[in-house]
């Protein structure tokens, strides 16, 4: 199906022939007419698949159509980082070019000006506002900002946000709006809180599901088993089997990131790093490098592993194994993005294999091998190696221990020492009765 067969206003479609956006990918094909009826959505959908533009289309269609109050806030948008908050942003500004809305984008990790750049849009009355709940939060408690005009409430990457505590503000937000609105939620996963979220929000939802926890077909998934102090060195022959120009390396932690960008440096790579240590203004510079290819390999947290979209990535590589399977879909999903071919490697050490394997199984793939030369170590690996270890039996309480010597002289009596430890027998009214030790 393509953008025109739905009921989009002219001035939206105008911008998608600009884009060159022709077919709607599955989520928008049953996202968008739904929203454009006034209905609450969830959505459920990998990442890459189009999620963004399936509510920001129909939502610019309606305020065309019924523009809000003048003055007031229209629609708000929440997004879990600050990356994915300005991803929407930028796509918003193009799919909007032709329609007369204004939006602000309001997240963290900004200076006192952009603050206050941020205070009087709200105050305003933008039509709509991007936000990640932690600074909308601040921007309610410390501000008179009204909310009594919002007449779309969308929550992006919803399982993202409550992984990251977000839960309470929320709900706090939630409470401030008007109760008769349209509440739109996109997530990649459904799990237990989510549909609890659901529940409380939403009204008669809609539920539209597309392949969800399953990577993309186009991605070739493969996997370097190494010792954990070898990722290194298996990093720089990798990129020498895949001699790619576009590389996303994704680590358990800032530190690794750090060690792992200053290890590549040296060897003429040309690197950046993104994690939480940089402020605003040094992540949106090496983004904006990124993007624009003045550096090709990018090393970072899980804090790009959703919503930077760059469809010319052509490889991701895991030095760490991923908490879970939803966080190995979302990583290796930024690549293969816009119907392009990826590569996705990922290095799992002794401690991973177990971890790894089980991920397999509840992905429903195998992931094949790459062998590494001979000159790397090779890890003893066994899958669920640590069950077939023997726990030594603990000892009961009263049971006598036997000391263990090099001295097999004095192994030898050790049996009838234990008939000895055993107490007297005692007399009852029925008799004597042999007492016994507590292991019998």
């Amino acid at each position: 199906m393509d953008f025109y067969e739905l009921d989009l206003n002219d001035q939206v479609l105008d911008a998608l022939d600009d884009m060159n956006f022709i077919d709607c990918t599955p989520i928008q094909e049953q996202a968008i007419p739904p929203i454009l009826e006034g209905r609450d959505v969830i959505g459920v959908a990998q990442t890459g698949t189009g999620k963004t533009a399936a509510y920001l289309l129909p939502v610019l269609s309606r305020l065309c159509d019924h523009p809000g109050p003048e003055n007031k806030i229209s629609c708000i948008i929440m997004s879990p980082t600050r990356e994915l908050a300005q991803q929407i942003d930028q796509s918003l500004a193009g799919f909007s070019y032709y329609v007369p809305i204004s939006s602000v984008a309001v997240y963290g990790g900004n200076d006192g000006i952009r603050y206050e750049q941020e205070k009087r849009g709200l105050m305003m009355g933008a039509d709509i506002i991007i936000a990640t709940p932690g600074r909308l939060i601040s921007h309610l408690s410390l501000s008179n900002i009204d909310l009594s005009g919002v007449k779309y409430f969308i929550l992006d990457e919803a399982d993202r946000m409550l992984d990251m505590g977000f839960s309470d503000d929320i709900m706090q937000i939630e409470k401030m709006l008007p109760k008769e609105r349209q509440t739109i939620l996109f997530s990649a996963t459904m799990p237990g809180k989510i549909q609890q979220l659901a529940k409380n929000i939403l009204k008669d939802p809609v539920e539209i599901k597309i392949a969800v926890s399953k990577p993309a077909e186009k991605i070739r998934q493969e996997v370097v088993f190494c010792c954990e102090v070898e990722k290194l060195k298996a990093v720089k022959w990798l990129f020498t089997r895949y001699p790619t120009q576009r590389v996303i390396i994704f680590a358990s932690s800032k530190i690794k990131v750090k060690d792992i960008a200053r290890a590549l440096l040296r060897k003429g790579f040309n690197v950046g790093e993104m994690h939480s240590d940089l402020d605003q203004k040094e992540r949106d510079a090496v983004m904006y490098a990124f993007k624009t290819q003045q550096i090709g390999i990018l090393v970072a947290t899980d804090i790009v592993a959703r919503g930077i979209d760059i469809d010319d990535i052509q490889l991701v590589v895991n030095y760490d194994m991923p908490h879970d399977a939803e966080d190995y879909v979302h990583r290796i999903g930024r690549t293969a993005r816009a119907n392009n071919d990826g590569n996705a490697l990922t290095l799992i050490s002794e401690k991973e294999y177990t971890a790894f394997k089980r991920m397999e199984r509840q992905l429903e793939i195998e992931v094949p091998e790459v062998v590494l030369p001979e000159e790397f170590t090779k890890p003893d690996l066994k899958e669920e190696t640590h069950k077939k270890r023997r726990k030594p039996k603990k000892k009961g309480k009263g049971t006598p221990s036997i000391k263990k010597t090099d001295d097999a002289a004095s192994q030898q009596p050790a049996k009838k020492r234990r008939n000895r430890s055993r107490k007297p027998k005692k007399k009852t009214d029925g008799g004597e009765q042999k007492a016994t030790t507590p292991t019998e």
